[in-house]
């Protein structure tokens, strides 16, 4: 089979990806072993929230001369990082995923335990902070739903009344749950929201929420709504009637499950072809040193072609990289990667501090363009969490990375071009 562009992974940055070359006209093919890191997401892209020396950061695109020179914003330059940080919520708005935020000004998303994390881009289940220390109302009513485990209610009243917030926790007891309350391991976000989505049910718990409201100017909710329409979350929050905010649960992700879906719908929409559960195999290249194609498991004989080829398989999480006790390698073209020798420079003993592992990666010298034995690979391209030279959960930084190297790769295969219905 003949393509345009192969991509390699259909996570947040294979999808974007495609759906960015599809809608100007290319023919695009996603590979995709199953699930990716939007099934784990908090509901917010980050851009930069820290820097290497640890100095919080209010403004990333200001930022951005702080990080070190082989990070991905710096190999791709500030003009462009802050090019395509201003058009990416145009862009995901494009895509059906419907965000707040703005690339100069950090917001603040609330943690599964009640902390708060810098945020970029907020999906619209949500309501960022404008700051650390905002509270979130005078006092809340906590609600969660009965037998749901995934929904730390006291950590998080713990954590708003340190803010000034009074709190109040109860539980919501809806007959339409009972038999996924039989089995602890149904009672998870996902079989929660597929119940929620049933004709009637959220409108039923929304009616229970207030019965239960006394004196409450705000109500918080575990993000379990929403799976196929995300306007749910807007208006169960509108029958309430009291300020109502949506806190992410430990995964899956209902916010995230349905951002998933809701690329994918748009990828295909667009001419995309998504093959889901496949895994690539090996690799092979033409004499000039550019691939020619890729082989699959399900595809056995039948090679995928194409005169692009992305790779967007993510990091060890996604077995984009493999690592053994003596080295890191990705698996499927052996390109350049950057780690540390030696295992014992890999990580930290303690497990909360900042591990080196993390920014261990495919090395870019441009920032998109792989490279094997120190030879470019003129038409190979990485994105995402696959790249090195980002501590991405040290530095807040992961979904800015997959957006934006996304983003650029996609303009590189167009020869640069931006597109009218992007560009401001």
């Amino acid at each position: 089979m003949k393509f345009d562009t192969v991509i390699i992974g259909g996570g947040l940055s294979g999808l974007l990806c495609g759906i960015r070359l599809q809608k100007a006209g290319k023919k695009c093919a996603i590979v995709s072993a199953g699930q990716s890191a939007i099934h784990f997401s908090s509901g917010s892209f980050d851009l930069l929230g820290r820097l290497p020396d640890g100095t919080a950061v209010e403004n990333p695109l200001e930022a951005l001369s702080g990080l070190n020179p082989d990070h991905p914003y710096s190999l791709l330059g500030k003009e462009k990082v802050c090019r395509y940080a201003e058009q990416a919520p145009l862009f995901l708005e494009s895509c059906g995923v419907h965000v707040s935020g703005e690339a100069s000004r950090n917001s603040w998303r609330i943690t599964p335990t009640g902390e708060r994390k810098p945020a970029w881009l907020t999906l619209s289940d949500f309501t960022p902070l404008e700051s650390k220390e905002q509270r979130i109302g005078e006092k809340a009513l906590i609600v969660n739903i009965l037998g749901y485990l995934d929904f730390n209610t006291k950590f998080l009243a713990d954590s708003f009344e340190r803010q000034g917030t009074k709190c109040r926790i109860v539980s919501l007891k809806l007959e339409e749950m009972e038999r996924l309350r039989k089995n602890p391991s149904e009672m998870r976000s996902t079989n929660i929201a597929r119940v929620m989505d049933r004709d009637g049910v959220w409108e039923k718990a929304a009616e229970q929420i207030r019965q239960m409201l006394e004196d409450e100017d705000t109500v918080v909710l575990p993000a379990v709504f929403g799976l196929k329409d995300g306007s749910v979350p807007q208006s169960l929050g509108k029958y309430i009637g009291v300020k109502t905010v949506f806190v992410a649960t430990m995964p899956p992700s209902v916010p995230g499950i349905r951002t998933q879906m809701n690329l994918r719908a748009e990828f295909e929409k667009a001419g995309g072809r998504f093959f889901l559960g496949d895994t690539v195999t090996d690799a092979k290249f033409t004499a000039d040193g550019n691939v020619e194609s890729i082989g699959t498991v399900n595809f056995g004989d039948i090679r995928l072609y194409a005169d692009n080829f992305v790779l967007a398989s993510g990091s060890f999480f996604s077995k984009g990289l493999i690592a053994t006790p003596e080295r890191i390698y990705e698996p499927v073209f052996n390109i350049d990667l950057d780690y540390a020798q030696g295992r014992d420079n890999w990580f930290d003993g303690n497990f909360w501090n900042r591990q080196n592992y993390i920014s261990f990666g495919a090395s870019a010298k441009d920032g998109i363009h792989a490279s094997i034995n120190g030879e470019t690979i003129p038409n190979l391209y990485v994105i995402g969490s696959i790249l090195s030279g980002s501590n991405t959960l040290y530095e807040g930084s992961g979904g800015g990375i997959a957006v934006i190297t996304a983003m650029a790769a996609a303009d590189a295969i167009l020869d640069g071009t931006e597109h009218a219905e992007y560009a401001k």
